[in-house]
């Protein structure tokens, strides 16, 4: 894998995030480059779903920079910055429980030329076969897992070139988390996706992603490579004890 700018995709410089007057993110340095998986993992209320959205857009960047793609995205609303390629999944599967799992999907493509929609349903169907099978049933009759399934596999219909998964395994049964790492791993490998992914679960997170950062109080206080993080005596102690689910 090449690290050289150019393949720089998504970068986090100096960001800082405020709700009212308390400071979420505090000068925040991140880098994603194409085609690698990266995790930011930390406790709960360590701020990571607070970068996700402000990569986003929402809440705004109150210093700092942000660049997709070679393009300060910082100040630019949430739709135009959707629209450059980035697609998130984000904390709580947010799907649309009274439309159906097909309804849902065409949702999702609405930013691709119709001709894709086909093709990429049939790849979606085949990423996650359960969606298929309900194809016909309402988002929120789903259980929790096949939500998480939706709201990926609504994501991945747009065609992103970065994909934001905030929180994919929360409280989800273990088996189930499982297959949608699978999913994502295969997609990267396949396909060479580039994904940013915000979790709490550590050590799922670190076996899967090239590099990680780990997040404290809206710091970043440590980086590495997942094998590496993952090896990490402070890592192991506060992120991995009694987390191998």
């Amino acid at each position: 894998m090449t690290t050289g700018s150019e393949d720089l995709l998504l970068s986090v410089r100096g960001v800082e995030t405020y709700y009212g007057k308390i400071v979420a993110l505090r000068g925040v340095d991140l880098d994603v480059r194409r085609g690698e998986i990266v995790t930011l993992i930390g406790a709960n209320g360590a701020g990571k779903s607070t970068l996700m959205m402000t990569i986003c857009g929402d809440p705004r960047a109150r210093a700092g920079t942000i660049t997709y793609d070679g393009r300060d995205i910082t100040g630019m609303p949430t739709h135009e910055i959707m629209r450059l390629g980035i697609a998130q999944s984000p904390e709580g599967r947010r799907i649309f429980p009274r439309m159906t799992v097909l309804e849902n999907l065409k949702m999702g493509a609405q930013l691709v030329a119709p001709e894709h929609f086909e093709g990429d349903l049939k790849r979606i169907y085949d990423l996650f076969p359960r969606l298929k099978e309900r194809a016909a049933q309402r988002g929120g009759t789903l259980s929790g897992g096949e939500q998480q399934m939706l709201a990926i596999a609504r994501a991945l219909m747009s065609r992103p070139k970065l994909l934001l998964l905030d929180e994919p395994s929360l409280g989800l049964a273990p088996l189930i988390v499982k297959q949608i790492f699978e999913v994502i791993r295969e997609l990267n490998r396949t396909e060479g996706l580039t994904v940013f992914l915000v979790e709490q679960n550590a050590f799922h997170a670190l076996k899967l992603a090239h590099r990680g950062y780990v997040m404290v109080n809206g710091n970043i206080t440590m980086s590495g490579t997942g094998a590496e993080l993952l090896k990490r005596e402070e890592v192991r102690a506060a992120y991995l004890e009694g987390g191998r689910h």
